[in-house]
């Protein structure tokens, strides 16, 4: 199994357990090609994680919702 950064299972531990069973997959691909940070993007009834090259590896950032 892939470590995740720090960052990561911090924000993980921030969510609700649906949540993190929605977007773990996309910490682990980021850890897992070690290049990129991840993006949450929101509204308020809906939100998308994915690996961003806007964010640097390790990272997590929170847009909108």
């Amino acid at each position: 199994m892939i470590e995740l950064p720090k960052k990561y299972t911090e924000f993980m531990a921030t969510l609700d357990a649906a949540e993190r069973e929605a977007f773990f997959p996309i910490f682990e691909q980021s850890a897992a090609q070690g290049d990129y940070g991840v993006l949450i993007r929101g509204v308020p009834s809906e939100h998308q994680a994915l690996v961003s090259e806007a964010v640097p590896f390790g990272e997590v950032r929170v847009e909108g919702g």
